[in-house]
């Protein structure tokens, strides 16, 4: 009795199964087929910050069975690079991968979705984003331009860029023409460089030809194939303007609405996938990748105390003075100033012991 209730029991099981396995597809075929198109800010040669829309697109294309289809277009193909939101605001494109501080001209309130200096590192920006109220302050803003955001990418802490000359106090900052994004741009203003915003695949033809005497993007495995140590040898660190700088999905919030609720938890989905996996894959690679810049003659070096004390003041500077002239950035500095705060008191107990003590140990 026992082996024919067993056998029983397996034959209802399997038909069970067989029942699901048929009953999947018909689920899927009721949703609808949805193409879109996502312009990227950065050209497909940065495989891994290009990458992470390859796997937001990828997931989504996975997760539905190929109903949900998003096909990625570099920078420079739909619209450049910098335009990228834009387009999206505008319905141009449905969606896009982008740095929100890319439109600090804007409104400077976009520095933070991705990173403003001497701010939070990626940890801290996830823990912010996704559990401190930092997505609710984003989209309150975004909303003004017709978007809904998603965090898709991480490079923790940039490097602090690549200069012609060295560095060794305040006064070589001075007349400095450099690129760099973000409010980083406004502090080394208050310096007295001249900032420039250049997108990531123009850089090097601007540094080769001397338009610029300085530049900055993300870390040794970007830098490295983007040529940068051909025509400047300093590298400096730390980018003190990029701690933990968010990339982001953005999309147009008619589209958004449009899209059944399966298709959104799916694409909410592979942009959390997105953001854990870029941070990752740039763990892997830049040691890597700084070894080799070394080995080709780079002269890595940190950024003089007086210059890095500078642009501290000059941060704190321009957010007060910000705040007092502009309600949305004074609405979000407030909430992420006190989150920065009981953020770093609490990496500065065991994060930073523990890392002080294993780097004192090489």
């Amino acid at each position: 009795m026992q082996r024919r209730d067993f056998l029983k029991k397996a034959s209802i099981g399997a038909a069970a199964g067989a029942a699901a396995t048929v009953a999947a597809p018909a689920i899927a075929q009721s949703l609808p087929t949805v193409k879109w198109r996502l312009t990227s800010s950065f050209p497909k040669s940065l495989d891994t910050i290009y990458g992470g829309a390859d796997v937001l697109a990828n997931r989504l294309r996975a997760i539905t069975g190929g109903k949900f289809d998003i096909r990625v277009f570099p920078g420079g193909e739909i619209v450049p690079g910098l335009q990228a939101l834009d387009a999206v605001q505008q319905g141009t494109v449905e969606c896009c991968h982008t740095c929100s501080y890319y439109y600090v001209g804007k409104d400077k309130t976009f520095g933070f979705g991705t990173a403003v200096p001497f701010g939070m590192n990626a940890r801290q920006m996830n823990a912010w984003i996704y559990y401190g109220g930092g997505q609710k302050l984003l989209d309150d803003f975004y909303a003004n331009y017709n978007v809904v955001s998603f965090a898709g990418g991480n490079t923790g802490v940039q490097m602090g860029g690549w200069f012609r000359k060295e560095i060794k106090g305040l006064e070589d900052i001075k007349g400095l023409k450099m690129r760099i994004a973000g409010l980083g741009g406004n502090v080394f203003a208050a310096l007295g460089a001249v900032p420039q915003q250049i997108a990531g695949g123009d850089i090097y033809p601007a540094l080769e030809k001397g338009t610029i005497d300085a530049a900055e993007w993300v870390g040794p495995y970007d830098d490295e194939k983007l040529g940068f140590y051909k025509v400047a040898k300093n590298y400096y660190y730390p980018g003190w303007w990029e701690p933990g700088p968010v990339i982001h999905f953005f999309v147009n919030k008619k589209e958004w609405d449009k899209l059944p609720k399966e298709y959104q938890e799916a694409f909410q989905a592979a942009a959390y996938e997105a953001n854990v996996t870029m941070m990752a894959e740039y763990d892997h690679k830049n040691p890597a990748a700084l070894s080799k810049l070394l080995q080709a003659g780079v002269k890595l070096q940190a950024y003089p105390k007086d210059v890095l004390e500078a642009a501290y003041k000059a941060s704190q500077d321009l957010y007060a003075d910000e705040s007092a002239k502009n309600p949305a950035f004074k609405k979000i500095y407030t909430e992420w100033d006190k989150y920065r705060k009981t953020q770093n008191a609490w990496f500065s107990v065991a994060e930073a012991r523990m890392d002080g003590f294993l780097q004192s140990h090489k």
